[in-house]
Parts: C-alpha cells; sequence; structure tokens
C-alpha cells in the first residue's frame, strides 16, 4: 500500500502542492494572529491554504474527475474539514498546553502550527485521491 500511493510521483507533486499550500496557511496565520486569537488564526489561516491546495491540485496533482468545480470543491472541503480538525488540535494543543508544561517559550506557536500541518499530509492525500478527485462514472 505504500508504494502504491506514497512512493510515486503524483504523491510528491501533491507534496510540493501541499508545502505551498501550507507556506500560504503559516503566513496567513501570523499576519492574523496580530489581531485575533491563536486558536481562531490557526482555522482562518487554513481556509486561504486549503482554497490555495485545491486550485493546485486540480491543475497539477490529479487528473480531470469530470465533475463539476462545485462538487470537487464540495468533496475537496469534506476531506479537509477532517483535515483541519486534526491541525488545530495538535497546534492548539501543542503550544497551549504541551509546550507550557515543557518549557518551550520560543516560537512555540510556531512550531506547534508546523507540526500540526504535518500530521493530515497522508490521510489528505488519500481522501482527495479517492473522494475530492475520484472519476465521475
Amino acid at each position: 500500500m505504500i508504494r502504491k500511493h506514497f512512493l510515486t510521483p503524483q504523491f510528491a507533486r501533491f507534496l510540493l502542492v501541499g508545502g505551498i499550500a501550507a507556506a500560504v496557511n503559516f503566513g496567513v496565520r501570523i499576519l492574523l494572529s496580530t489581531f485575533m486569537s491563536y486558536g481562531w488564526a490557526v482555522f482562518v489561516a487554513y481556509l486561504f491554504g486549503m482554497t490555495t491546495a485545491y486550485f493546485l491540485s486540480r491543475i497539477w496533482v490529479f487528473e480531470q474527475s469530470g465533475r463539476s468545480i462545485a462538487e470537487e470543491a464540495w468533496y475537496f472541503t469534506f476531506v479537509n474539514i477532517i483535515a483541519v480538525i486534526q491541525v488545530w488540535f495538535i497546534s492548539v494543543f501543542l503550544a497551549e498546553y504541551l509546550f507550557p508544561r515543557i518549557e518551550i517559550k520560543n516560537y512555540s506557536e510556531e512550531i506547534a502550527h508546523f507540526i500540526g500541518l504535518l500530521v493530515p499530509v497522508f490521510t489528505s492525500f488519500i481522501g482527495h485521491k479517492y473522494i475530492s478527485f475520484k472519476k465521475k462514472v
């Protein structure tokens, strides 16, 4: 299963697109954190990253599904709801609960958010491949 899904050029393109989307997400979160709480900034920034990921994935990673953009976007959003829950939970847990207890203070929110963004890479790829961009039958 690992070789079939994750050791492929398609997964490499997915990682590159994900890296670009994560950079958008991360940068927007830092900007938003200047005027909203960390938890909300993580959530809203995720929406910016998700939009970037959808359009780049549609163009560069997955074959045309034959479905409408609206239908693909709905499924893409569904898969990303699962992912944003993972990102938010991990990011907030690390930054607000674990890191203070183990005395990580410098860049704790940035480190926590970065780790949170890494978590759903594999589950999202499978979800997008078999749900979001699945060929219309």
